[in-house]
């Protein structure tokens, strides 16, 4: 089946939102935005997608579009329940909304070249010719790839990399990089008060304690949300993720990033026998696989 670049672009945005959405609708307005066209565009060449077989309409006030089965299996796509995420950092950023789905190594055997061609699902065009980038930690083999981006694919949502190392994860414990003691927050304490010991410390999100009881996580952003809607001064507890996720410090590396994917969390709370005695971040176990390339 051939489509046009448009179709593409709008399959590969579709399929980017329902994913970051946790399969929810995905309006036309929102892939118009995300591929920088207009709205009436992206709902015309809808109506080809759904002939076709590889968009659904979803009825009603709250609702757009989803991708079919047949569309992933047209992009060879991972469906969103049978993927995990592979991490993509662009210039020294985790970039959230990117993740790689197929890495290919065209060049394995060339004496002097060494390339790779990734593809990417979200917007491959937030990466540009010259970034420097770091791809993975991949499921299974656990392999971490690093280069520099030397070419760029908006077809087929990849980019071409010359690389400059590839290994695997060390099978380091987690409690060998955990940051301890734990730094927490307060639940009765407010927004503003918190997100002033994140500046202090210099991190990303802390354990929010009530009663001596670890009850959830606030991070940096549930504070720049609480400041933009004027609720600095509310409490912690009234805005944090009431989840936290532990790992017995003696874990690997590699499996405490499997349960931080699973868990859709960034921080895990590490223990020893039962009891709180540190935390990891995801930033932090990437920059421990990538120490140049992360900050």
């Amino acid at each position: 089946m051939e489509l046009t670049q448009i179709q593409k672009d709008i399959l590969y945005a579709l399929v980017t939102l329902y994913k970051k959405k946790g399969g929810g609708s995905v309006k036309g307005e929102e892939i118009a935005e995300l591929i920088n066209r207009n709205p009436g565009t992206v709902r015309n060449q809808m109506q080809a997608l759904r002939a076709l077989g590889l968009v659904e309409g979803v009825p009603g006030p709250k609702g757009g579009y989803r991708p079919t089965a047949k569309a992933y299996e047209l992009l060879a796509i991972t469906k969103p329940e049978e993927a995990v995420r592979v991490p993509v950092i662009v210039n020294d950023e985790l970039m959230e909304d990117l993740s790689a789905e197929e890495i290919d190594l065209p060049s394995l055997s060339h004496p002097e070249v060494c390339q790779a061609k990734i593809r990417i699902i979200g917007d491959v065009k937030k990466i540009n010719i010259g970034d420097r980038i770091v791809v993975g930690p991949t499921p299974v083999n656990e392999l971490m790839i690093y280069g520099r981006v030397i070419g760029r694919d908006d077809t087929e949502n990849s980019v071409v990399v010359s690389i400059e190392k590839i290994h695997a994860i060390p099978k380091d414990e987690v409690g060998e990089h955990m940051s301890a003691p734990i730094i927490t927050s307060e639940a009765d304490e407010t927004v503003k008060d918190a997100a002033k010991r994140l500046a202090e410390h210099g991190i990303y999100c802390t354990p929010v304690k009530k009663n001596d009881k670890l009850v959830g996580i606030f991070t940096l952003d549930h504070a720049v949300k609480a400041f933009v809607e004027g609720k600095e001064n509310e409490k912690v507890e009234k805005i944090m993720r009431p989840k936290i996720v532990t790992v017995d410090k003696r874990i690997k590396l590699s499996e405490a990033l499997r349960i931080m994917r699973d868990e859709d969390v960034r921080i895990l709370v590490v223990t020893d026998n039962g009891k709180p005695v540190g935390v990891i971040t995801d930033q932090k176990i990437l920059s421990i696989l990538a120490p140049e390339q992360v900050k």
